[in-house]
C-alpha cells in the first residue's frame, strides 16, 4: 500500500509538467481559432470581440490558471468550435476507441505470445525464419497502407466486411464485431510483430537456463517445458504489452481516420484542424494520464508473475 501511494504521488509532478507542456504547445502554435470560427467575411473588430468572449485575449499564465482550475474541478471546458462540453464530446467518442483498443490488444496477446514461443522453441528452423519475416514486414509497412490493402481485399473485392463506419455495441454484438474486424486487424499487426519478437527473444534466453535443462532431463513434455519458460519470461513480455497499450493512443488516430470511425482519434484530427484548444488539451492530458496509469498497473502486475518481487 505504501508503494502504491508513493507511485500515485509521484505521478502528480509528471502530470503537472505534461499539463504545462501541452498548454504551451497548443497556444503557441500558429493559427487563430477566433478567426476560423468567425469565418473569412468577419471583420477585425468581430474577430477581436470573439477572442475576448473566448478569453483568448488574456495573458497565457491567466489562461493556464483558469484552465487548470477548471480541470481540477472536473470541468474540461467547452469546445470552441461546436460549443459542446468537452466531457460530452469525449463520452460520445469513447466507445469506438475503447472497443478498438481492447479487441486489438486481445488479438495481439492471443496471437503474438504463442507465435513468439513457437519461434523460440524452433529457433533456426524454417518456422522461426517465417515468423521473423512476418514480424519484420508487419512492423515495417505503414499502418495506413495496410488499412487500405485490407479495405480493398476484404471489403471491396470480397465484400466480407464494411468498408468504413462503426456499429455500436447496443445495436448487436455481431454488427459490432463485423465493423471492428478490419480496423483491429490493421492495428494489431504492428503490435503482434513487436510482442512476437520480444517473446521469442525472452523465451529463447530462458530456454538456455539450467532449470529448463533439468526439467527436460526429468522427462517433462514440450508443452510443460515451454509453459514453465513462458512463466519465467512473463515480466519482459508484460512490460512490452504495457508499452504497446500506450502506443495504441497514437495508432488509433490513424486507424480511425482510415476506416472513418467516430472515435477519439477522429475527434483529435477535427480539433487540430479547427484549433479547438479545449478539446486538444483535454485529450492530450487524458492520454498522458492513461499512459501513466498503464505503467503503474504493469509495475503492480509483476508480483503476479514472480511472487519473489517485493515492492
Amino acid at each position: 500500500m505504501n508503494y502504491l501511494l508513493r507511485r500515485l504521488l509521484a505521478t502528480l509532478p509528471v502530470m503537472g509538467v505534461v499539463a504545462v507542456v501541452v498548454f504551451l504547445l497548443i497556444h503557441l502554435s500558429p493559427g487563430d481559432p477566433a478567426a476560423l470560427i468567425a469565418g473569412d467575411l468577419a471583420s477585425t473588430e468581430d474577430i477581436e470581440k470573439l477572442r475576448s468572449a473566448l478569453g483568448l485575449d488574456q495573458p497565457l499564465w491567466r489562461q493556464f490558471a483558469l484552465w487548470l482550475g477548471r480541470v481540477l474541478s472536473g470541468d474540461l471546458g467547452v469546445s470552441i468550435f461546436t460549443q459542446v462540453p468537452v466531457t460530452e464530446l469525449l463520452a460520445q467518442r469513447l466507445e469506438p476507441t475503447l472497443s478498438i483498443a481492447a479487441l486489438t490488444m486481445a488479438l495481439t496477446v492471443c496471437v503474438a505470445v504463442p507465435l513468439g514461443t513457437l519461434a523460440a522453441h524452433r529457433a533456426g528452423s524454417w518456422i522461426d525464419r517465417l515468423v521473423m519475416l512476418f514480424a519484420v514486414l508487419a512492423f515495417s509497412v505503414p499502418v495506413f497502407l495496410i488499412g487500405y490493402l485490407l479495405i480493398y481485399s476484404f471489403a471491396i473485392r470480397m465484400a466480407l466486411f464494411p468498408v468504413q463506419g462503426y456499429v455500436h455495441l447496443a445495436q448487436g454484438v455481431g454488427g459490432w464485431l463485423n465493423s471492428l474486424a478490419l480496423p483491429c486487424l490493421n492495428l494489431a499487426l504492428v503490435y503482434i510483430a513487436l510482442i512476437t519478437r520480444m517473446t521469442r527473444a525472452t523465451v529463447m534466453e530462458v530456454l538456455q537456463e539450467d532449470y529448463i535443462r533439468t526439467a527436460r532431463a526429468k522427462g517433462l513434455g514440450v508443452l510443460a517445458v515451454l509453459g514453465h519458460a513462458l512463466r519465467n519470461a512473463a515480466i519482459p513480455i508484460a512490460t512490452t504489452v504495457g508499452v504497446g497499450i500506450a502506443l495504441l493512443i497514437g495508432g488509433v488516430v490513424v486507424t480511425e481516420t482510415v476506416f472513418a470511425i467516430p472515435g477519439i482519434g477522429r475527434l483529435v484530427i477535427d480539433s487540430v484542424q479547427h484549433h479547438d484548444y479545449p478539446v486538444i488539451q483535454s485529450v492530450l492530458l487524458l492520454s498522458a494520464g492513461v499512459y501513466v496509469l498503464i505503467n503503474l498497473l504493469i509495475d503492480l502486475s509483476y508480483r503476479l508473475f514472480d511472487p519473489r518481487i517485493q515492492y
